[in-house]
């Protein structure tokens, strides 16, 4: 069931989702429908709570690949918005992290779904974005824990050290992706080299997983993902296990990973995955207003329980973890929403 569910929501979502909202000033709000509400966060049912501040406009959010989890919760997100606040959000798929932070810098988009590691190279200018920091765009949430997944049909492949000399994809051009790979390789004392690397997204690499052209794949996403789903409902799937040793020696060399498992029943596998994960966090434009940055917080964090109805995603949303980052300054209409919940976040 859960299966079919993560398929069927990744293909009915349209790239923008427009609905009008009765609105009111100040962040006050009122519920959609026969229910009320005071837009505390305690959705009633799973009713919309409508409300925000007054002149939202339409914004562009990119994700990352249409059968990635970006994408999916991506729309799901913009359209709770649009319904609940006066902000309509569109969105676009695209290559992931590195290629949003780029479409954001040159103005094709307002709202962008990053890694916090990649969001945190940009910001520095370094590794992918060595020498060119990009420093115009702020943190608006953290939204929940993207897993470094390496999937395989091979039930021979166990670790890491299995994948040398395998034919692997680790990720499309400008993904958060190939850095997390080649992160993982390095703990192995591994690198591209010992491989045969291929740059495909997650789509692509399920589909030459299927046709048997690569052994393995690099995948980071929130599980489940849809490309995986979708491979496993006509194949065996298994996912490479991170040991702890390799997995500190990971978290020495870069601080933005975490220790994370992935249970059994997410794939219908045999048992649960230990592997790492980085934060699928929300950024925008230093120059989108106040109000939309707010309503896009609002519609979310204000209906978190039709949020959780909607994707799987919506179960892990949470108003302190939202606020928990610290790489990048928040944006002032973040900090505007986060302040009403008592909470404080540094901006620039």
């Amino acid at each position: 069931m859960k299966k079919k569910l993560a398929l069927v929501l990744a293909l009915a979502l349209t790239a923008s989702l427009s609905l009008t909202a009765c609105t009111t000033s100040g962040g006050s709000s009122s519920v959609s429908g026969s229910g009320s509400g005071s837009g505390s966060g305690s959705n009633a049912g799973t009713e919309t709570v409508t409300g925000g501040k007054e002149g939202g406009t339409s914004l562009t959010f990119t994700t990352g690949g249409d059968q990635g989890t970006y994408f999916g919760f991506g729309g799901v997100l913009a359209g709770k918005v649009g319904e609940a606040t006066s902000t309509q959000v569109t969105v676009i798929s695209s290559g992931g992290s590195q290629a949003n932070i780029e479409n954001m810098e040159i103005g094709d988009a307002q709202l962008g779904f990053v890694q916090s590691d990649v969001m945190a190279y940009a910001y520095q200018g370094i590794r992918n974005f060595d020498g060119a920091a990009v420093t115009d765009f702020s943190t608006v949430a953290s939204l929940y824990m993207e897993q470094v997944q390496i999937v395989t049909l091979d039930p021979n492949i166990k670790t890491v050290a299995d994948l040398k000399g395998k034919r692997v994809s680790i990720g499309a051009p400008g993904s958060g992706v190939y850095y997390n790979a080649i992160d993982v390789l390095a703990a192995y004392d591994m690198t591209e080299n010992d491989i045969q690397a291929t740059l495909e997204d997650f789509g692509t690499s399920a589909e030459s997983l299927q046709d048997g052209k690569i052994d393995a794949a690099f995948v980071v996403a929130g599980a489940p993902t849809t490309a995986i789903t979708s491979l496993a409902t006509t194949k065996d799937v298994y996912l490479v296990n991170l040991d702890d040793e390799h997995i500190d020696k990971l978290k020495e060399s870069s601080p933005y990973y975490e220790k994370a498992v992935i249970s059994a029943d997410t794939y219908e596998m045999e048992a649960d995955a230990t592997t790492v994960a980085v934060v699928a966090t929300v950024i925008a434009r230093d120059d989108v207003s106040e109000a939309d940055v707010y309503n896009f917080l609002f519609g979310i964090f204000e209906n978190t329980e039709a949020l959780a109805a909607a994707h799987s995603k919506g179960a892990e949303l949470d108003l302190e973890f939202a606020a928990s980052n610290t790489a990048v300054p928040y944006h002032p209409g973040a900090a505007a929403y986060f302040a009403e919940k008592g909470i404080e976040v540094p901006t620039k």
